[in-house]
């Protein structure tokens, strides 16, 4: 099983492999820091529904437009993520209208709500699997993809070694900070995070605050 991500003293650790690993990263710690980067521990199971809600709602976004989307739907149930019963006793349209949902996306929140109420997704075990078992478990629900998988890895299991290489931030934050003429590649994002191990995490939450475009 993965180890969480990491306390105080060890971002710091982490930090600093990254910084003998990758000059251009060693100068965005200089710049941006890594304070706020420690989690003291992971996301309680009770949290994991509402993070795959939120990553479902802003795959393919801005992280402006989907945080203004989230909000009307959360908006819609209180303040607070629906539940998996709120998500299949609403009506689609209703949802989808008042929160200004695509209809791929309605239809990916009832099936995340379906297979969580039926069983066949148990929330509560993935943080005992390893990383690509996570996954596997995830994109088997529709609408959850490997960029959805991922951020779940990150901020809610907190685990230290996962690269988003098909992020639109993180792929631009790697063209500006290492003076690309143009956006890499998914696979070259891949190839170029080779260095960052064991700390891939570390690295994406660097570039992300470097463009101030965290995902959630």
């Amino acid at each position: 099983m993965a180890a969480g991500t990491q306390d105080a003293e060890n971002v710091e650790q982490a930090a600093a492999a990254l910084r003998a690993a990758d000059p251009v990263l060693a100068g965005l710690i200089d710049t941006y820091g890594v304070d706020g980067m420690s989690h003291p521990r992971r996301g309680r199971p009770s949290d994991r529904y509402g993070v795959l809600v939120r990553a479902i709602v802003g795959q393919q976004l801005s992280t402006r437009a989907a945080d203004a989307i989230y909000g009307r739907l959360v908006e819609r149930f209180g303040g607070r993520p629906p539940t998996p019963e709120e998500v299949l006793a609403d009506d689609p349209e209703e949802l989808r209208v008042s929160a200004g949902l695509s209809h791929a996306k309605v239809a990916y929140l009832r099936s995340l709500a379906e297979h969580v109420l039926d069983g066949s997704l148990q929330l509560n075990k993935l943080g005992r699997l390893r990383d690509e078992e996570v996954i596997a478990e995830l994109v088997s629900v529709k609408g959850i993809g490997l960029w959805s998988a991922q951020i779940f890895l990150m901020f809610n299991l907190h685990r230290p070694d996962v690269v988003a290489a098909g992020d639109l931030g993180i792929r631009r934050a790697v063209m500006v900070a290492y003076g690309l003429d143009r956006m890499p590649t998914q696979s070259e994002v891949v190839e170029l995070a080779e260095k960052w191990r064991p700390y891939r995490t570390l690295a994406c939450l660097l570039l992300w605050r470097s463009l101030h475009a965290a995902p959630i």
